[in-house]
């Protein structure tokens, strides 16, 4: 991990974990005393979130801090800046237009790299969630089984895994598969004109499965599809990590409310974790325009990302940091280059902060680990609906 720590606002953190003790020892408990906590505060402390997308189950974990008052009891007051096909969050948050940000691994080191000042400081998804997607009869059962087929991407860095998984496989993406911008759905796949399409098991995967098949009548079901999972082809890079402005890190201040943040979305998480449904609901009320089955099957999924969490939710793992700059490394894209030129400094992530917010949280008696965590089981129907 890093060599240098950050200094923590020790005095400031000392006094939550106490007042945090004191809200009670569960996460109903802590919901209660929003309206006590509030008032131990002088006043709230403003803070911008920025997302990597629009509103959906992906973020279900800070929406539900938000609403269940997680936040407030942080003495923090959070605005959740939705994302979108232009809104590069490490652009973002690297501008000061936010306090912190959502982004996946490598594409957030592309930006340190190119001078964006940000530091992972909790990485929530522990596996990565990307899939590319095939319909049985084109025998596409690992990445090696890419060669001379179309492959769809949407591009926007998320491609990352695809360019790993073909040069592990001894590929070369400019002249083995063809490359196939593709929208955000599955309508490309369906229609016949992508051979395998990139997919999130939280998003894309469900939308083929709520869609009809023409020849039945039927929704499809997953035995009409084959699966490529990265994580399992070994080339999952951590994706949705919360990350900081460097810049602001030697500031006590900002380090005190950086805890506090973590502390409480994480909490949210574990909420999340324990009330699929309600945080569900949270999610579609907040005006996410995917359907509540499909919310639904996102917010199962999306735990089963992060939990269960061995180390603690947050954590950043020293093997996963490493495979994912490795593969940003390695990987070739079109034109023969790679994600990143040069391994990022040990400044590019730190435990510090999820460590003492998980102490925050271990003092409220919240789970950080869901050892227990089983997913439940998500009827999809047509549409999503």
């Amino acid at each position: 991990m890093r060599k240098s720590s950050i200094k923590l606002a020790v005095a400031g953190i000392a006094a939550l974990s106490l007042f945090t003790a004191a809200c009670g020892g569960s996460d109903d408990a802590a919901t209660d005393t929003t309206a006590a906590a509030a008032a131990e505060c002088a006043e709230l402390t403003p803070v911008k979130l920025q997302l990597q997308w629009f509103t959906q189950a992906q973020f279900a974990g800070y929406y539900a801090a938000q609403d269940q008052g997680f936040y407030e009891a942080m003495c923090l007051d959070v605005t959740i800046l939705e994302g979108a096909v232009d809104i590069a969050p490490h652009v973002v948050l690297a501008n000061g237009e936010s306090d912190f940000a959502i982004s996946w691994v490598s594409k957030a080191l592309a930006g340190r790299e190119g001078g964006a000042n940000i530091v992972d400081i909790a990485q929530i998804f522990q596996r990565s969630g990307t899939l590319q997607v095939s319909f049985k009869d084109k025998n596409i059962t690992t990445a090696a089984d890419f060669k001379g087929k179309n492959i769809g991407n949407w591009g926007y860095g998320n491609e990352f895994e695809i360019f790993a998984a073909l040069t592990k496989a001894g590929l070369d993406p400019a002249k083995d598969v063809t490359l196939v911008q593709q929208q955000f759905d599955m309508a490309g796949l369906l229609a016949g004109d992508i051979d395998a399409a990139e997919a999130m098991t939280y998003n894309e995967y469900a939308q083929v499965l709520e869609a009809v098949n023409p020849d039945t009548g039927a929704l499809y079901t997953a035995e009409d599809f084959n699966v490529v999972s990265y994580e399992d082809e070994g080339v999952g890079m951590l994706q949705d990590a919360i990350w900081a402005d460097g810049s602001r890190l030697s500031d006590p201040a900002y380090v005190d409310t950086a805890t506090k943040f973590v502390a409480a979305s994480i909490q949210g998480w574990a909420f999340c974790r324990d009330n699929t449904q309600a945080c569900t609901d949270i999610v579609v009320a907040k005006g996410s325009k995917l359907g509540a089955s499909h919310q639904l099957w996102q917010m199962n999924e999306v735990n089963k990302l992060i939990w269960p969490a061995s180390m603690g939710a947050g954590m950043i793992d020293s093997a996963a940091w490493d495979r994912t700059v490795a593969l940003s490394l390695e990987a070739k894209n079109l034109e023969g280059g790679t994600v990143l030129t040069a391994a990022p400094d040990a400044e590019a992530h730190t435990n510090d902060i999820v460590t003492a917010a998980l102490a925050l949280l271990a003092d409220m008696g919240v789970d950080t680990t869901g050892s227990a965590f089983a997913p439940i089981t998500v009827t999809l129907l047509e549409g999503g609906n």
